[in-house]
């Protein structure tokens, strides 16, 4: 059974994830357009946030021995070249996702 400070704990944090989600609604409410800084954001944060996911993804890559590092470049070209070719964010870190283990699993061990 939840105790409540469980279910408390879930109403808090989904009432917050709403309000952050309809927060730019309310505020832009009756607006004509867009501010002018959030257009720049928007244009600006997507390619931020994927190179700051590459530096994570390949942060710990050891160039010792070739199973250290092999299996995140192909998969790395592996999710850019799909990115490229198909224009489908999910399908590319998918499949680079999915590339990667099946190397580290079954080639690379």
């Amino acid at each position: 059974m939840v105790n409540a400070h469980t279910f408390y704990a879930i109403a808090v944090m989904a009432l917050i994830t709403a309000l952050l989600r309809f927060l730019p609604f309310l505020i832009f409410k009756g607006k004509a357009s867009t501010p002018a800084l959030v257009e720049k954001l928007g244009r600006l944060l997507p390619s931020a946030v994927i190179a700051m996911l590459v530096v994570y993804c390949l942060k710990d890559t050891h160039f010792a021995a070739t199973a250290g590092y092999l299996p995140a470049i192909i998969a790395s070209l592996l999710t850019g070249a799909l990115h490229v070719w198909k224009r489908n964010t999910l399908l590319s870190v998918i499949s680079g996702t999915v590339c990667y283990m099946l190397l580290v699993q079954f080639v690379f061990y």
